[in-house]
């Protein structure tokens, strides 16, 4: 029988191994590439790190690239995980006239392609001053992510038994305060999921900060590196580009990597719940 069951489960191995393989494969190659000699880059003779070194040093410099991304990154994360906490336990525990409407409203921003939307978003920014701040650019990135992160919340929360809640609330808290202590650790998994998904689109995105962001000084990283890739005569610098992918995709799969338990279990949760 055991042989049997190895037998049946041999597909599956070979099927999702080789899966594993083709999402791996781009992140070794771009591994390789960054420090590969290659005609054109910074790296010409042997393996080094060269175009690591021009990218360190480009312009206001990668620490300062980096610094730009981990506070949009940082300021996206914080705002679509408080508001999306407290508005899926707002549409999971409470009932008011419109619920279901403004739900549905809320979820229809997902149809509505973003790009479409920076021009207006420009203007407004530029009427309340936060043109061309990284502050107004967390907040675009915020609303974008806040439909999928309000859905992934109000889903944790009708999760979770309702006699947690209520069995608080007769012991004298009130809603915040069963929030806080009581709901919060047992959504625990839909809220790392929510900063999960926040952190990696603020992290990545290129569109929002090419329309948004004037001054090269507050740039983000993948502006930087889309940038720096451009060399004299129109061609294109891959060691640097390739280097920049690296240094974009590490914190990326070290976050996933730690997290993913969080991650399945956010996930299996409102399958459970459905």
């Amino acid at each position: 029988m055991r042989a049997f069951s190895r037998l049946v489960r041999t597909p599956y191995y070979v099927l999702t191994g080789g899966i594993a393989l083709v999402f791996i494969f781009p992140l070794v190659w771009a591994g390789y590439a960054s420090v590969a000699p290659q005609g054109g880059t910074a790296q010409t003779d042997g393996f080094g790190f060269g175009n690591y070194a021009k990218l360190l040093n480009y312009d206001a410099g990668l620490l300062a690239y980096l610094g730009n991304s981990a506070l949009v990154a940082l300021l996206t994360v914080v705002m679509t995980t408080l508001v999306s906490l407290l508005a899926g336990y707002a549409f999971a525990r409470f009932t008011f006239i419109g619920k279901n409407v403004l739900f549905f409203l809320v979820l229809g921003i997902l149809m509505v392609p973003s790009a479409s939307l920076l021009i207006p978003l420009y203007v407004l920014l530029g009427s309340v001053g936060l043109a061309n701040s990284l502050f107004g650019l967390s907040l675009v990135l915020t609303m974008y992510q806040l439909p999928f992160s309000i859905f992934m919340m109000r889903i944790s929360f009708e999760a979770v038994p309702a006699e947690l809640e209520e069995s608080a609330l007769v012991d004298g808290t009130n809603s915040f305060g069963a929030l806080w202590y009581v709901l919060a650790p047992a959504v625990l998994p839909g809220i790392v999921t929510v900063a999960l998904y926040a952190f990696l689109a603020a992290w990545n995105d290129f569109i929002s900060p090419l329309i948004l962001i004037n001054d090269s000084d507050l740039a983000p990283l993948p502006l930087a590196i889309a940038n720096l890739r451009q060399q004299a005569m129109g061609s294109i610098d891959y060691g640097v580009t390739e280097a920049g992918v690296v240094v974009l995709a590490l914190p990326c799969v070290v976050l996933f990597l730690l997290l993913q338990r969080f991650y399945i279990r956010g996930f299996m949760s409102g399958a459970l719940k459905g």
